[in-house]
């Protein structure tokens, strides 16, 4: 497993699909995954620290989870078939509980959990950015800094 960070998120044209890109914390290649709206709302608002009135599903996961004193350890994702992602929210003592990723993140963000990734999912999906293309990273997040979780309601 390679732990990876959250870069940001932004929605793809002309399919106004939000993606979230993560990027390997040891490492050059970055990991795009295509999410719904309501979840990359619920990382952007992380991000950006907003905090709605009332939470937020993710939020209430997280209350949960404090409540039930099962801390979430990490977040792993496992697999990549047929183009889905596949992850596992690691809670507590040894518990594993299949999760979207999106949601994964959301959570992770959150916690502060770590977010790791399969190397096998890495080498099949990851992408290198070339240097001169790491102007389009920054781009990317000045973008993120700029938009507003709002801007991905549907």
């Amino acid at each position: 497993m390679r732990e990876l960070s959250v870069v940001g998120v932004r929605v793809e044209l002309p399919s106004n699909q939000p993606i979230v890109l993560l990027r390997e914390v040891e490492g050059d290649r970055y990991l795009p995954i295509w999410i719904g709206a309501v979840e990359a709302t619920a990382i952007a608002y992380e991000q950006q620290g907003v905090k709605p009135a009332r939470p937020l599903t993710h939020d209430l996961l997280r209350d949960v989870l404090a409540a039930l004193q099962a801390p979430l350890r990490a977040v792993e994702i496992t697999e990549l078939k047929e183009n889905v992602f596949y992850a596992d929210l690691l809670i507590g003592d040894g518990v594993r509980v299949s999760a979207r990723p999106s949601d994964s993140i959301a959570l992770a963000l959150r916690v502060g959990a770590p977010i790791r990734c399969a190397e096998q999912v890495l080498s099949e999906a990851g992408i290198v950015i070339p240097d001169e293309q790491e102007d389009e990273v920054e781009k990317f997040r000045e973008f993120l800094e700029q938009v507003s979780p709002e801007d991905f309601a549907g």
